[in-house]
């Protein structure tokens, strides 16, 4: 509930004492309903941030990272893959101390004292001191792994939370590679992905072709929220990642591909999703930095998108999208025909459109990030659908997308 919610509320409340037990009665229920919302949001944002679902035993007993981590994984390391740090979770003495110098960053030690502040965004650790020394026990991976950056106040990689905003710093491939549990041929599979993409089906099919990792905010009103629209809302591909991805105990189930995945004996996934689903849907889509985006060039590529770049028959209404309404076949997709097809891959076998709000932040474009830029995304679109754009059309367009 926003202020002006709040402030309402309180005024029916007022009203309600003055007048008639009825008022009193449904105000006090708003109120009630009102709270149990926050807590939902709040026990959800605990969730994004800090809940493994048990998948340390996919990250500590089957990949042991736990070894590589305590062994090699400086916090100059981890930063170098993409890693980022809770700037908020850090004591001011430890803040100092890496403004002066003087904590090393060098060390493995100074990864485990900064898992023991959950501090690393997306990892979580358990550290014991044994005979006055810490030891990484077991070591999960939370959403916000791939789907928090931080805002690097503090000094690169290190800053407060931008929870939603995909990290396409982050090169995931190169960081499951680090398990020595894994072979040859499977570390060079992973170290080709780079940074800001992931291959969400290649544990399911053994296929390769990584996706750009996305962005998990601006989803209110958005049911169908994956490239491919697989799932009617948030909670199924929650679940997938949950239990598929992550290694998290439970069950996900879809005959349409046709899989079904099962981690463990108890089910630690499902009670979470709802609240997971309601932070989720809280995180708005970044504004534009102020002086971002020419608004004058903005206002001409406003004409290009919903004229002759016919951008917006597909990026249509409010939320920039008619994926609500209808899936597209691979031959709208501008990167199709690739091999291997990640929509023949889905559930859907078809692509969903995007929708744009946010669209500044995370590039590379397109589900398999082959456009650099903007400008790269329209002259796909007028290549591929002979628009006739000018350059200067295209560079228009740009800085309304840029606007969004």
């Amino acid at each position: 509930m926003n202020r002006l919610g709040v402030a309402m509320m309180g005024a029916f409340v007022l009203l309600g004492g003055c007048g008639g037990g009825g008022d009193a009665d449904d105000s006090g229920t708003q109120a009630a309903e009102a709270a149990r919302g926050n807590r939902l949001i709040a026990q959800g944002r605990h969730i994004f941030r800090f809940e493994t679902f048990g998948d340390e035993a996919k990250w500590t007993d089957n990949l042991r990272l736990h070894e590589v981590i305590a062994a090699a994984v400086d916090p100059t390391t981890a930063l170098s893959v993409g890693l980022k740090v809770d700037a908020d979770a850090l004591p001011q003495s430890i803040k100092d101390g890496i403004a002066a110098g003087t904590v090393d960053l060098a060390s493995p030690a100074t990864t485990l004292a900064l898992l023991k502040l959950d501090a690393v965004v997306g990892l979580k650790g358990r550290v014991d001191t044994e005979n006055g020394v810490d030891k990484l026990k077991r070591v999960g991976i939370t959403c916000a792994l791939c789907h928090s950056t931080v805002d690097n106040a503090f000094a690169p990689g290190i800053g407060k939370r931008l929870d939603g905003w995909p990290n396409r710093d982050l090169n995931v491939g190169a960081i499951i590679a680090l398990s020595p549990a894994l072979s040859a041929t499977e570390k060079a599979v992973l170290n080709s992905w780079g940074r800001g993409m992931y291959d969400p089906r290649h544990n399911i099919d053994g296929l390769n072709k990584p996706v750009a990792i996305a962005p998990a905010y601006g989803l209110t009103g958005v049911h169908k929220i994956t490239f491919t629209g697989d799932g009617d809302e948030i909670a199924y591909w929650n679940r997938y990642v949950a239990v598929t991805q992550m290694g998290g105990l439970g069950t996900f189930s879809d005959p349409r591909l046709p899989l079904t995945v099962t981690n463990g004996t108890v089910d630690l996934v499902s009670g979470k999703l709802p609240a997971l689903q309601a932070y989720q849907l809280t995180l708005d889509a970044p504004a534009p930095p102020a002086g971002s985006f020419d608004t004058g060039a903005a206002a001409r590529g406003k004409l290009v998108f919903d004229g002759k770049g016919q951008c917006a028959s597909c990026h249509a209404g409010p939320l920039f999208t008619d994926a609500d309404s209808r899936l597209h076949p691979v031959s709208d997709s501008v990167v199709e025909p690739e091999a291997p097809s990640y929509a023949s891959r889905s559930a859907t076998r078809m692509y969903r459109t995007t929708p744009l709000k946010g669209l500044w932040q995370h590039a590379p474009y397109f589900h398999d990030g082959s456009a650099a830029t903007l400008e790269d995304v329209g002259r796909a679109y007028n290549d591929k659908r002979a628009l006739g754009l000018t350059a200067q059309e295209i560079a228009d367009l740009a800085q309304y997308l840029k606007s969004l």
